[in-house]
């Protein structure tokens, strides 16, 4: 609840202001049997007309009053509401945005939209259900109760004993609701991760024609969501008729020790009759206000957890100073090697196996280095470890001569693109996704990253050509031209390391070949590029790109300056396409099975 409170008193103005008018309805609703009970005690057993008009003018002005309070209660609860769930809204985006890989995968992406959508609407609906009914439900009863001691004090036992049964109901309702909630939310989480790997694979799903067994799936994380909702709406359907009996019982037992009230204070029993009523309707309030807020307090207790988690890696400058310097004017180190990794482990947080064991090598800057292996060797992890998406358990990773810790994470990568091997593309145009390389990158800059990455010429085809519109995720291009775009899209940046992680898997040999001629022509090859030990390699050109080729195909990496074959986790071998085709049996099973026999150049 802290946290509600937290944002809550961001808006202190609008809620008090909203608390003040709820305190006025309140007062008004207060006043209404106590004026009943003046008109008939006063006027109508008197046969006082004028009295009785009196009493009622004032009661229809209580009214008034009470109503135009009530309309400006709603403007600004509503209001103060929506600008909490905004501000909690953002403020767990923001706090997402900077979480690491390894927190991510922990916390899954469909579990953490249902924390930034529904979780933040049951606070929400919490804080707008505060300034609105909650207040009021507590004055209401203690008001009432007060106004029945002070008109017929002989009830005081009666009333003590029914507010002593209903906060022991309440609390048993409170006590038993959250847990149940709680599971609530979680099956939601479910819920929503199993909707979200089907549309994310509808199209595998239907070219497979699973569709029957989605459904399945589907309705077992359904029936879930369903029975933990049964689960805890169980809880007040249970208490809240217990509830109500108890104030019920209660009304009877002040009528029957009322029955021998003499004639002359019947308004007076009117009016304890009508402030019990008010309580019962406060306490139903009551019981509603545990159940939301128990809810609000899960939904709290998951965003919390996100708030807590670390940031993705310690930065030597805050997000907003990072954000006003130019990507590319980042000082780089003198050193010759552009990427060195020395004794490196890796393990993901849910793996018992390391994925990567004792990596040591060093790759000249201007160089070009391919990586090839089965699948599951550890290639795309080594990439992420240099891109710095994962930081390693032991082992050093050195980036331009500079431990990769040391490194602001934005410099870091403004100075690495990766291009992944599922391509990713976002609703707009041609241009604006290729800008998302550099957002000031000029016409001219954006046509020669398309024409290195031979996509200028599918592009000019399109109407419209760079202001072509892209579908969502590109539905609305091949695969292969996807992925030249993610390429272009890299080469825009004017990165000094270049990783491509199988992203050439959907082009042609013909196309492939002419990409990587035009790559190679921005690199520095040298012979001695790179090397199994963490010592300086050769000396390349300082602003010469430096690429890393993953691949599945040795005839994508086989002209590479040095080749690094993995094998479940370790290096098998690393030198020249010649080389490891002298002295690495993998290398050469790999070939042969591609090549149909020991060719090498």
């Amino acid at each position: 609840m802290r946290l509600i409170f937290h944002y809550v008193r961001r808006h202190w103005v609008m809620a008090l202001t909203a608390a003040g008018f709820l305190l006025i309805e309140t007062i008004g609703d207060l006043l209404q049997p106590t004026l009943m009970s003046m008109i008939v005690d006063q006027g109508v057993v008197h046969a006082d007309v004028g009295v009785v008009l009196r009493w009622g003018a004032l009661m229809l002005a209580v009214a008034l009053i009470g109503a135009g309070a009530a309309a400006m209660r709603n403007i600004y609860a509503s209001r103060a509401s929506q600008l909490i769930g905004r501000d909690i809204r953002s403020d767990t985006y923001r706090k997402v945005m900077a979480l690491g890989f390894d927190t991510v995968d922990r916390l899954q992406p469909g579990a953490i939209i249902t924390r930034i959508t529904n979780d933040v609407v049951q606070i929400q609906n919490f804080a707008q259900g505060l300034m609105r009914i909650m207040l009021k439900a507590p004055i209401t009863c203690v008001g009432a109760i007060a106004l029945i001691i002070i008109q017929i004090p002989e009830q005081t036992p009666t009333v003590a004993v029914i507010l002593i049964i209903a906060a022991l109901l309440i609390w048993a309702n409170m006590h038993l609701s959250f847990p149940r909630f709680l599971r609530v939310q979680r099956a939601l989480d479910r819920l929503g991760i199993v909707s979200r790997e089907f549309l994310r694979s509808i199209r595998v799903v239907k070219a497979f024609v699973m569709e029957h067994a989605e459904r399945a799936r589907f309705g077992a994380a359904a029936r879930g969501f369903a029975d933990a909702n049964v689960s805890a709406t169980r809880v007040n359907a249970t208490f809240g008729p217990l509830i109500n009996l108890s104030v019920n019982m209660g009304i009877v037992a002040m009528l029957w020790l009322s029955r021998s009230q003499h004639a002359a204070q019947i308004g007076a029993l009117m009016a304890s009759m009508n402030y019990m009523t008010q309580v019962l309707f406060a306490l139903n309030r009551v019981s509603m206000i545990v159940n939301s807020a128990t809810r609000a307090s899960a939904s709290a207790a998951r965003i919390k957890e996100i708030f807590d988690c670390p940031n993705e890696f310690a930065s030597a400058t805050s997000s907003h100073e990072s954000d006003s310097k130019d990507r590319n004017d980042v000082m780089l180190p003198t050193s010759s090697s552009a990427v060195t990794l020395h004794n490196v482990t890796f393990t993901y947080e849910q793996s018992a196996v390391p994925a990567l064991r004792d990596i040591t090598f060093t790759m000249a800057r201007g160089a070009t280095l391919g990586i090839i292996g089965p699948t599951g060797s550890g290639k795309s992890t080594l990439v992420s470890l240099i891109a710095r998406l994962y930081d390693p358990q032991s082992g050093t990773v050195m980036i331009n001569g500079r431990n990769a810790r040391e490194w602001d994470v934005d410099e870091l990568r403004a100075q690495i693109a990766l291009v992944s091997q599922q391509p990713v593309l976002f609703t707009g145009t041609i241009r604006s996704n290729l800008q998302w390389g550099d957002p000031q990158a000029d016409a001219e800059r954006i046509r020669r990253a398309a024409h290195l990455a031979c996509a200028d010429e599918f592009i000019e085809t399109l109407p419209g050509g760079y202001d072509a519109r892209v579908g969502q995720g590109g539905v609305n291009l091949s695969g292969g031209q996807k992925q030249r775009i993610n390429l272009a899209r890299a080469l825009v940046r004017n990165p000094h390391i270049l990783i491509l992680d199988d992203c050439t898997s959907a082009l042609d040999a013909v196309t492939e070949h002419e990409v990587l001629a035009n790559l190679r022509s921005l690199t520095a090859a040298s012979p001695n590029a790179t090397s199994t030990s963490t010592a300086a390699a050769a000396p390349a050109q300082p602003n010469h790109l430096s690429v890393i080729i993953i691949s599945q195909r040795i005839t994508t990496v086989r002209t590479a300056d040095r080749i690094i074959v993995m094998d479940n986790g370790h290096i098998a071998g690393i030198g020249t396409h010649n080389e490891l085709m002298r002295t690495c049996e993998l290398c050469q099973a790999i070939s042969a099975s591609q090549l149909g026999g020991d060719r090498h150049e």
